[in-house]
């Protein structure tokens, strides 16, 4: 890798059968480029986890991932409602899921959580009524 890879995803909302292309896309970019296996599972999970969020609670959202020799940086942006409380939100097990989500098997409070694990750094900006960003970035060099 001698340049960064800028790359953008438009997630829908509350499209399951879409939600997980561009983690997808950018496990099959970062094993072409012969990134760690350990770093691409990292990236892959958190990335996943914020398309799911962004599928379930920010009714769809933005995606853009830079990939340079270092590190895997990830923007997720939504419009949605914002999360209240982020404390609350990032503790396991805690979900504003609706019972629809659920039943699919999503929803179980476990994606903020686990986008924490994964990633080297994360921040989250919140309004209510405003929308979500959330920030991450996994080192690879």
């Amino acid at each position: 890798m001698s340049d960064a890879i800028r790359l953008e995803y438009e997630v829908p909302g509350d499209d399951f059968t879409r939600a997980g292309e561009a983690s997808s896309d950018v496990k099959r970019l970062l094993k072409k480029l012969g990134v760690a296996p350990g770093a691409v599972r990292r990236v892959a999970i958190a990335l996943y986890e914020g398309e799911i969020n962004l599928a379930i609670h920010g009714g769809g959202g933005q995606i853009v991932v830079e990939v340079s020799p270092e590190e895997v940086s990830m923007v997720l942006s939504d419009h949605g409602p914002g999360i209240p409380n982020i404390d609350l939100a990032m503790q396991e097990g805690w979900s504003t899921a609706p019972d629809s989500v659920r039943n699919l098997g999503f929803g179980a409070g476990m994606g903020l959580p686990n986008m924490k694990r994964n990633a080297d750094e994360m921040t989250i900006e919140s309004a209510v009524g405003v929308g979500t960003t959330v920030r991450m970035k996994v080192q690879v060099g």
